[in-house]
């Protein structure tokens, strides 16, 4: 059986830490991933885009998230 590190479990982590952690709650307050500190941003784009479409962060049309 091979092992398979979560690592979308912990790039889901620190996408919503770092968010919470800039105050990005609400669309006046939104932050790029890079502004919010996340490493590599554009990595693992489809990580990103299954948490807004599941709701747990927001887009903004000029590509900005929040909680």
């Amino acid at each position: 059986m091979a092992f398979f590190p979560p690592i979308p479990l912990i790039r889901k982590r620190v996408i919503v830490k770092s968010l919470a952690a800039c105050g990005a709650t609400s669309e006046s307050s939104a932050k790029s991933l890079s502004e919010a500190g996340v490493l590599n941003p554009d990595c693992f784009r489809r990580i990103t885009d299954r948490l807004v479409r599941k709701g747990v962060i927001h887009r903004t049309p000029d590509g900005r998230y929040y909680l």
